[in-house]
């Protein structure tokens, strides 16, 4: 029982690994190995634990990773879990699994390569790197991992120097301040990638001033000044509206004495009463906006995939 408690303290640490991009494949090919040793003696509540995260691997494919070094990851697995399993409902699920990662991988025209074979094949003839199955030499590394190593670089040194261990660890000064110049010179790179990884969003920047320019003015007349009421006021100057007043309208459609508005939208991007964002002239934020938009969009998608049938037990 000892043991099990172990198997499933190690699937659900795999698990976790499973939502990062850049141990995707290792965890995959580890949960393979821990299939094959343990799966074939565990008790029925393991067995459900291992077929549980298996169908997140088949999730996480559908709905968040496409390169072929996934599929083929994951091929492999689903391969080995059909061999193994014995309910009819989850040898059904694992050939759906299996179709759909051949089809994926091109592989329905050529039904006598196996996954296996694939990858011994792309092992002696490329690199198998960062999801991407490739017969070239050895890709650059990506710019994230460049920055990761020169931010862990650079703790490691900052770490040397407040020990006094520079000497045992065979760094010189002027290795420290290559490295540092190099880290200063990617600033640029390496803070977008820090707010990426955080919680916390970035400040927001000033609304757009073309988009302001362009914000509709509409003139009270009476007939709306009933349909807001006696007791309407500008929410930013605090004032009673009254007939005539030039008003400048949002998207969001509130409404704002022109004067009151643009102090604020020089300093924000949002209605003052809704929060409705306006465009920037920022590019960074507003990419950073659009990988937040992509990311809800693929949590949305793996929710509405467990919902469609693959469920996590706990």
């Amino acid at each position: 029982m000892e043991s099990e408690d172990l198997v499933k303290q190690e699937l659900e640490e795999l698990l976790k690994q499973l939502g990062k991009k850049q141990r995707f494949e290792a965890s995959v090919l580890a949960l393979k190995s821990l299939l094959q040793s343990s799966y074939p003696s565990a008790s029925p509540s393991l067995r459900q634990s291992f077929y549980s995260v298996i169908c997140r691997v088949a999730t996480v494919l559908k709905t968040r990773y496409t390169a072929p070094g996934f599929w083929n990851a994951g091929l492999g697995l689903f391969e080995l879990a059909y061999l193994l399993v014995s309910e009819p409902s989850e040898k059904e699920h694992l050939k759906a699994c299996i179709a759909q990662a051949r089809e994926h991988l091109h592989l329905e025209d050529n039904p006598s390569l196996q996954a296996s074979q694939l990858a011994d094949n792309q092992a002696h003839r490329g690199y198998l790197f960062e999801g991407h199955l490739t017969v070239d030499p050895e890709p650059p590394q990506p710019q994230w991992l460049v920055q990761s190593n020169l931010l862990t670089t650079a703790a490691t040194l900052f770490a040397a120097e407040s020990s006094q261990a520079s000497a045992e660890n065979g760094t010189t000064q002027e290795d420290a301040a290559n490295i540092l110049q190099d880290l200063i010179n990617r600033l640029e790179e390496v803070v977008p990638l820090m707010v990426d990884e955080g919680t916390v969003a970035p400040r927001a920047p000033p609304a757009s001033k073309e988009v302001v320019a362009k914000l509709p003015v509409i003139t009270l007349t009476e007939e709306i000044l009933a349909t807001l009421g006696k007791d309407a006021e500008c929410a930013i100057c605090r004032e009673n509206l009254i007939l005539n007043d030039k008003m400048q309208e949002l998207p969001c459609k509130h409404t704002f004495h022109p004067p009151c508005l643009k102090p604020w939208l020089d300093e924000h991007n949002s209605c003052p009463i809704c929060r409705y964002e306006l465009q920037t002239d920022d590019h960074a934020y507003e990419s950073w906006k659009e990988r937040e938009k992509e990311a809800e969009e693929e949590r949305k998608g793996a929710e509405n995939a467990i919902r469609g049938g693959e469920y996590m037990y706990v």
